[in-house]
């Protein structure tokens, strides 16, 4: 059997090509970094505690579809007060509106129990998409939150949330998913 130089050249040629090629992998599991614990009174404990993603109705006149990002960013005096920035998009009316909120919301349990129910209270600022043309546009609203999360996986949580909004006056319902930082 004579094999020529060409014959023994064509699988050389190949081997850049397989270089490339990725090599098996594993992913590994995300273990979040352990929370410290906070400090006496008089403590500001400042991060990202916890993001959730909800969608929602909103029941004031017409109705509209409501999605909604939140993130828990800071601890006040204990771990079960937290600041929570919320933005909310409202679709489906004439109108798109737009919310920005600041919330103060208050756990009754620990963040790792199966159930943690909360209660809120805080500002925002209303707008909507046509604005400029709105006599009362830009407006400011009085915030009330009542909900609880309930344990999905680890770290991962169902939530239900009411949110009384514009001084009660606005009711939405929530329903979306929430990530809770580790202890």
């Amino acid at each position: 059997m004579n094999l020529s130089n060409e014959a023994l050249m064509r699988p050389l040629r190949l081997l850049p090509f397989l270089l490339c090629l990725p090599l098996p992998g594993r992913a590994q599991e995300f273990v979040p970094p352990q929370e410290q614990a906070a400090g006496g009174t008089g403590s500001l404990r400042i991060g990202i505690f916890g993001f959730a993603s909800r969608v929602g109705v909103d029941f004031a006149g017409t109705n509209q579809v409501i999605v909604s990002p939140t993130l828990d960013v800071a601890d006040l005096f204990t771990n079960r007060l937290r600041l929570r920035p919320s933005a909310e998009i409202g679709l489906g009316d004439t109108v798109a509106t737009y919310v920005i909120n600041l919330e103060l919301m208050y756990r009754f349990t620990a963040d790792q129990e199966i159930a943690v129910p909360y209660i809120g209270f805080g500002g925002a600022v209303m707008s909507q998409e046509r604005c400029a043309t709105a006599v009362d546009c830009p407006r400011l609203w009085a915030q009330f939150a009542l909900g609880f999360e309930l344990k999905f996986r680890e770290q991962i949580n169902w939530l239900l949330e009411y949110h009384g909004e514009d001084g009660l006056r606005r009711h939405r319902f929530f329903i979306g998913l929430a990530t809770r930082r580790g202890s």
